[in-house]
């Protein structure tokens, strides 16, 4: 891919980081050279980089012992992909005191409704090296795993998340945690929010379409970026301490209209070869409005309301909202499951 000049502007010139989304060491490394600060990794990306052809990963992983059970297994690949991925962001990790350099390893995608387990998987995952992000779902039983953590010190990344009270929530309950790192002098973690742009804009458009609602297709690629400019507002003006993280963005426009803001933001190569065609001047969007226009005609769509709204969902509505479905569905269909398939193992 080469040298991407708007993401070394956006990471040298503006208060906006990037991580690097996928699990490719060429590709990563490629990432780094343009200022990618982390990698967010999830069950499917992992096991797109081990069915690639001649992986780079096959001595990681040829040494894996046969007799495992399936989940254990799956977790060990993982384990090693992400362990040594991480080993490619340490010094960013301690050049920065522990405000970078993070790798990405989430919890069972079969477990969204877990405490327990998620909990007792986070603790384990936490261990693997210094700069491990733990993934959990944002679900009403992840939530209070998320605290968990956040009590005892351990960094986290709330993914699964695609609207304004998922993100709202995180961050009211990554502040309870923190608090109780802090009484009990722990040092805390961090904590990232993602919104997942291109996921919500995908699941609003079926919804519109199978509803019949005279929305623009052009209103629903900026369904994401405006959920995302809501809740960065709230942000700012709560002063919350864990970082929105917008992810899985379909083009360049996600994230040039997010540029600036203090995020991070998650792109897979693909988008990085569509932002690379960008030209200067490169400025500052993260202020700029979405029309209020756009905004109305969306708001005909009941499940962008639930999104957009603060007060749109409760915890507990968010296992069951469409998106976080379909999604977690994915996680385990196209890359939990096929983790456990690999071939190697058998």
């Amino acid at each position: 891919m080469g040298k991407n000049k708007y993401l070394k502007w956006l990471a040298g010139n503006t208060a906006t980081a990037w991580w690097h989304d996928s699990a490719m060491p060429d590709e990563i490394e490629n990432g780094i050279a343009n200022g990618a600060v982390g990698v967010t990794t999830n069950p499917p990306l992992i096991k797109n980089a081990v069915y690639a052809k001649n992986t780079p990963w096959m001595t990681a992983l040829s040494t894996v012992p046969r007799n495992l059970a399936r989940d254990d297994r799956t977790e060990e690949i993982i384990k090693r992909i992400t362990v040594k991925i991480a080993e490619m962001f340490e010094s960013i990790y301690y050049e920065t005191a522990g405000a970078q350099g993070y790798v990405c390893a989430q919890v069972n995608p079969t477990l969204p409704g877990d405490r327990e387990r998620m909990l007792e998987m986070a603790k384990r995952l936490s261990k693997w090296a210094p700069n491990i992000a733990v993934k959990l779902p944002v679900t009403a039983a992840g939530l209070d795993v998320l605290e968990e953590c956040a009590a005892a010190g351990i960094t986290v990344t709330a993914t699964v998340s695609f609207t304004v009270p998922q993100v709202i929530a995180v961050a009211a309950r990554y502040r309870k945690g923190l608090e109780r790192a802090k009484k009990s002098g722990i040092s805390p973690g961090k904590c990232f929010a993602v919104v997942m742009v291109g996921r919500i804009d995908d699941f609003l458009r079926d919804v519109a379409m199978d509803r019949n609602v005279p929305v623009k297709t052009s209103d629903i690629t900026m369904a994401g970026t405006a959920i995302v400019k809501r809740a960065y507002e709230i942000f700012e003006k709560e002063k919350y301490e864990a970082v929105l993280m917008p992810a899985g963005m379909r083009g360049a426009y996600h994230a040039t209209a997010l540029a600036g803001g203090k995020m991070v933001l998650s792109i897979h190569p693909k988008i990085q070869t569509m932002i690379a065609e960008l030209q200067g001047p490169f400025r500052r969007q993260i202020d700029e409005q979405i029309d209020q226009d756009v905004i109305a005609r969306l708001r005909t769509i009941p499940e962008f309301l639930k999104a957009y709204e603060p007060q749109g969902m409760k915890p507990e509505d968010f296992i069951s909202y469409g998106a976080v479905q379909k999604t977690l569905s994915q996680f385990v269909v196209a890359g939990w499951a096929g983790i456990e398939e690999y071939p190697i193992l058998k």
